[in-house]
């Protein structure tokens, strides 16, 4: 695989999370009757923010990973920041749901140490390739 397709890779799975996140919430506001907002029910609360929190997050990931690849960082980095996100963010989505209890520390945690071993990894790579 290319650097480019292993960030495809990931975007692809982050559209399919995304999906199934938007379903959870469109299904919880059919079978309560809830047109905008939370309704003020706990269970959308916690869907809408599910969906909200990664929605936050997982563009400013994916474009981390494009700078890698831009940056020609190394493809088993792509892969373990990407699978180390992508996991976080689904064990985060199971815990929100309530069907992992820990799975919301655990994915916020895993979050951010690609963020931060992302983010290392790009500065040393602009300091290592120096201007174009």
């Amino acid at each position: 695989m290319t650097s480019f397709q292993i960030v495809a890779l990931y975007v692809a799975l982050s559209l399919v999370l995304n999906v199934v996140l938007m379903l959870r919430v469109g299904r919880g506001r059919l079978s309560k009757g809830i047109n905008l907002g939370d309704g003020g029910d706990a269970d959308m609360i916690s869907r809408v923010r599910a969906h909200g929190n990664y929605i936050e997050n997982a563009p400013l990931m994916l474009i981390g990973l494009f700078a890698l690849a831009m940056l020609s960082g190394a493809p088993i980095a792509l892969h373990i920041f990407g699978a180390l996100y992508f996991i976080g963010r689904l064990l985060h989505a199971l815990g929100m749901a309530g069907t992992f209890g820990q799975g919301r520390l655990i994915g916020t945690v895993s979050s951010l140490l690609a963020y931060l071993g992302m983010a290392i990894y790009i500065i040393v790579l602009i300091f290592i390739h120096g201007p174009v």
